[in-house]
């Protein structure tokens, strides 16, 4: 006699669709490829600052045209603003691929196969209550972090972007902050589900 616990075996169609979630397996992994490759990006860009700080003209040269805006003038010097430009491109390159680790881990999680994580020193906090929603208003205020510092690089360097392009990128800001509160007050409002009673 089966307990009430124990879940009945799939009929053969819903098992096929069920376990068609595996096909997101390698969207996982093929993102794990390019999260190495921001890695890389990372500490090539460092490497560049370290050595331009130290002398090297060719990593001067390459800091200094990562900065400049097509048709503005190449600075001279790798001056306050240019160094504060290149630190927050790297910061860029960091919050992206902390996005892409929600995005890898959390929608494994929640749309392929449970981890088990549960216990393990390193789980991440937010991982333990995860879920679609949840997932979705994260990957809202991460997008909002990419934006902010994509919109204070263009105000640090304002000089060099004509006025539409500060107004479309202010824009395009706000509309994603608008969208993140819409997501959250829509997430806010839906009910939640039953909890599982456990006999």
């Amino acid at each position: 006699m089966k307990s009430p616990n124990e879940a009945a075996p799939l009929r053969p169609i819903p098992a096929l669709i069920f376990a068609s979630r595996w096909l997101q397996l390698p969207l996982y992994l093929g993102l794990i490829v390019a999260q190495t490759i921001y890695v890389w990006l990372f500490w090539q860009e460092l490497y560049y600052l370290v050595m331009a700080a130290f002398g090297d003209a060719g990593a001067l040269g390459h800091i200094l045209d990562s900065v400049t805006v097509e048709g503005a003038v190449r600075p001279a010097k790798p001056n306050e603003t240019v160094i504060m430009l290149v630190v927050l491109g790297l910061i860029d390159v960091v919050m992206i691929s902390n996005l892409l680790i929600m995005v890898i881990v959390g929608g494994y999680e929640t749309f392929v196969s449970r981890m088990n994580l549960q216990g393990h020193p390193d789980q991440p906090e937010w991982l333990s209550h995860v879920n679609a929603s949840v997932l979705k208003v994260k990957l809202a205020t991460a997008i909002i972090g990419i934006s902010s510092i994509h919109l204070l690089k263009t105000f640090i360097n304002a000089a060099s972007y004509d006025e539409k392009t500060i107004y479309a990128q202010v824009g395009i800001h706000i509309t994603f902050l608008l969208s993140a509160m819409a997501i959250a007050a829509a997430d806010r409002i839906m009910p939640a589900a039953p909890a599982k009673l456990h006999a």
